[in-house]
């Protein structure tokens, strides 16, 4: 137990912004079973948020948008340090400061996200204001091209495209 507590997961290539990359993340399609787990758990993703969205509407409702943004934050801290602590074998000191930098920033920009998305919660429907905040994929997939260096496939393009086109369809109907 102590030995794979410490021991580095196999990875391969290298990305100068993120490091490296296990070969299940980088390419979904190297076994079965590990994109089997990438849909599965981007589904489960999917129906937690859509789920989040609308009991937010709900609860943001007779509250101030930071305030409720403050305490969906701290229900989602304890949250995650109780998995972290049951789930976790590697301990806080292995996080490398390149680590936590990128996890601070990405917490930042989290923040900023949930301001904004709990403001416009209270101000319109979530049914228009839900689709506005998927453009998050396209901007995702276009900063993953420039920061990340992933090539992009006619896939993303069409499906990117798309996305932007339901956007509009949606939150301007």
């Amino acid at each position: 137990m102590v030995e794979q507590r410490f021991r580095k997961p196999q990875v391969t290539g290298s990305n100068p912004v993120v490091g490296s990359i296990p070969s299940a993340v980088k390419n979904p399609s190297a076994s079965k079973e590990a994109t089997l787990d990438l849909v599965e758990l981007g589904a489960l993703s999917a129906i937690f948020a859509g789920l989040t969205a609308v009991l937010a509407k709900i609860g943001v409702k007779d509250i101030d948008s930071n305030l409720a943004t403050a305490i969906r934050t701290l229900v989602i801290v304890v949250f995650a340090w109780l998995v972290a602590w049951f789930r976790n074998d590697q301990p806080l000191s292995a996080v490398t400061s390149r680590t936590w930098l990128f996890l601070v920033l990405s917490g930042l920009a989290t923040g900023a996200s949930w301001l904004c998305y709990f403001r416009a919660l209270q101000l319109g429907q979530l049914a228009r204001v839900a689709p506005i905040d998927k453009l998050s994929v396209v901007v995702a997939i276009l900063l993953a091209a420039v920061f990340l260096h992933e090539r992009l496939t006619w896939q993303n393009w069409i499906g990117g495209a798309l996305i932007v086109g339901g956007t509009l369809v949606l939150a301007l109907g």
